[in-house]
């Protein structure tokens, strides 16, 4: 981390985008830009990057002023058009269709954003969430049968991504019999699975395109013979104002809920149980006290926010703090950066599980587009914890894997728009 920090004495040495060094330990930067400025100009691309808590909170209460178009892409390609006067919002209109992944609803801005949320609060009744909560009771036992025997696991492959992956399955009824296929297609195959058996197209190309496929069969075919399932729910539900929706547009709702859940759910998993095994003096903690297991969860996620980067584009000329706002300019909320604000977290650096504003972190965003996935995470976390704790002794990091406690190394996901760890291997003592 030194050396990181040398470095940052030039930020146009360090380019946020493409900087290995950032991938391993972006906080240092997110601190230099933060002193500088909450709001400040990056260099490289020259969006502005939001590293305060109050600003970037700002801008997600704000989507009147500030559109999710390119949320998923920010700088990469960019506005399709070049901005013209102090209100875009007729041009960023006519170009909807030309932004990356414009047909969901992280993309969309009211009303069409409104009707698609609306739509996803019907499919995702208390009963139903109550009821895919039963199911990953049993399955964490069903993943933990197959390693708990071996005293080690690799969190991500042997638990966390399947176990995502077949949580949202569950909750939107895929049958049983297909959960399978699902696994292959969405990267976590059970193991000696076939999967050349599968169309290779299906496993190289687009998988939110595999999974539009896929529901649009279920879906249609619910409607034409209901079966009392959740499928059959999914088919039926109706917007609030009555109106019946487009097969696609139930669809894409679902197949979005795969991407957002796994993403959030899988990292938040692995940073827990990392924290859990490097930290002895909290699992005591933990074991001793279950009722902290979702402030623990909470203080996870504001330290290792699965989302770098989220983005939004200027509708019209603002102020933010006392930064002039073009109409046309692409900001970007560093979450990581956010939830380390030292104005809104004393201590901003250090785990506290008796920190008592641990709530107000921003890791799934905040008003209309807080993350649809953020509340099927934390009960998933919740699980987790529960059943590892319930099942293990002594749970630790793997020096073999990860080095020493002096000099760990972990390896993140290359990318400048998420967060998390590729594996984390893990040792304990089965209990009998």
């Amino acid at each position: 981390m030194s050396e990181l920090k040398e470095s940052l004495g030039e930020l146009s040495d360090l380019n946020f985008f493409t900087a290995e060094e950032l991938v391993t330990d972006p906080y240092p930067y997110f601190d230099e830009m933060r002193s500088r400025c909450p709001v400040t100009r990056e260099p490289h691309m020259g969006v502005l990057t939001i590293t305060g808590h109050a600003e970037a909170v700002t801008v997600f209460k704000d989507p009147e002023t500030f559109s999710a178009c390119l949320s998923v892409a920010g700088p990469f390609p960019g506005l399709p058009f070049e901005p013209e006067g102090d209100d875009i919002s007729e041009q960023i209109e006519a170009h909807r269709s030309e932004y990356p992944m414009h047909e969901h609803m992280v993309t969309m801005d009211p009303p069409e954003h409104t009707r698609a949320r609306g739509l996803l609060s019907r499919l995702l009744t208390p009963r139903r969430i109550e009821e895919n909560e039963q199911f990953m009771w049993r399955l964490a036992d069903q993943f933990i049968d197959e390693f708990i025997d071996r005293g080690e696991c690799e969190v991500m492959t042997d638990y966390a991504k399947p176990f995502s992956l077949l949580v949202i399955a569950d909750l939107l009824g895929v049958p049983p019999e297909d959960h399978e296929e699902f696994r292959i297609v969405l990267g976590a195959p059970p193991k000696g699975a076939r999967v050349g058996s599968l169309d290779n197209e299906a496993l190289s190309d687009n998988p939110l395109q595999w999974l539009d496929d896929k529901f649009s069969a279920y879906i249609e075919d619910r409607r034409r013979e209901p079966r009392g399932d959740v499928l059959t729910s999914l088919a039926q539900a109706k917007y609030k104002d009555g109106g019946t929706p487009e097969v696609i547009d139930v669809v894409r709702t679902a197949t979005f809920l795969f991407a957002a859940g796994q993403e959030t759910t899988t990292k938040l998993i692995s940073a827990a149980l990392r924290v859990v095994g490097e930290r002895p003096d909290l699992q005591a903690r933990l074991r001793a006290d279950r009722g902290l297991i979702p402030t623990f969860n909470e203080e996870t996620l504001r330290l290792e926010s699965p989302v770098k980067s989220d983005f939004r584009v200027a509708r019209r000329t603002t102020m933010l703090d006392d930064t002039p706002v073009p109409a046309g300019t692409i900001l970007m909320i560093c979450p990581g950066a956010v939830n380390r604000d030292p104005e809104q977290f004393p201590e901003p650096n250090t785990f506290d599980l008796d920190r008592t504003n641990v709530r107000e972190h921003l890791a799934f965003g905040r008003g209309i587009h807080s993350c649809p996935g953020g509340p099927l995470a934390r009960v998933e976390g919740r699980v987790t914890l529960e059943k590892f704790l319930d099942r293990m002794d002594d749970i630790r990091v793997s020096e073999t894997h990860h080095g020493p406690a002096d000099n760990r190394r972990y390896q993140f996901d290359p990318t400048f728009i998420l967060r998390g760890l590729t594996n984390l291997h893990l040792e304990f003592t089965p209990k009998k």
